[in-house]
């Protein structure tokens, strides 16, 4: 299975949203909570080029995107190809 890394805050609806969709998928994640630590969210950018909004994904080290683009490969049939690697 892959490795799933997502950078998230507690509150933020997208965050769950994209939690939600992983876990239907039986999917394990590593997660990091960016919202109290200025340093993780600057590692968070780093890794994303430049993008602060949370959630921030990556599979296998790639940089997924955030929630809406997670739901983008899922619609179109390519999340779990990306899972199963």
């Amino acid at each position: 299975m892959a490795q799933i890394e997502i950078y998230t805050t507690p509150t933020c609806p997208y965050c769950i949203a994209a939690k939600k969709l992983l876990q239907s998928k039986n999917a394990a994640y590593a997660e990091t909570d960016v919202s109290r630590d200025p340093s993780l969210r600057e590692a968070m950018m780093k890794r994303a080029g430049g993008r602060r909004s949370v959630p921030q994904i990556f599979i296998d080290g790639k940089h997924i995107g955030g929630s809406d683009d997670l739901h983008a490969l899922e619609k179109a049939g390519k999340l779990d190809p990306l899972l199963a690697a």
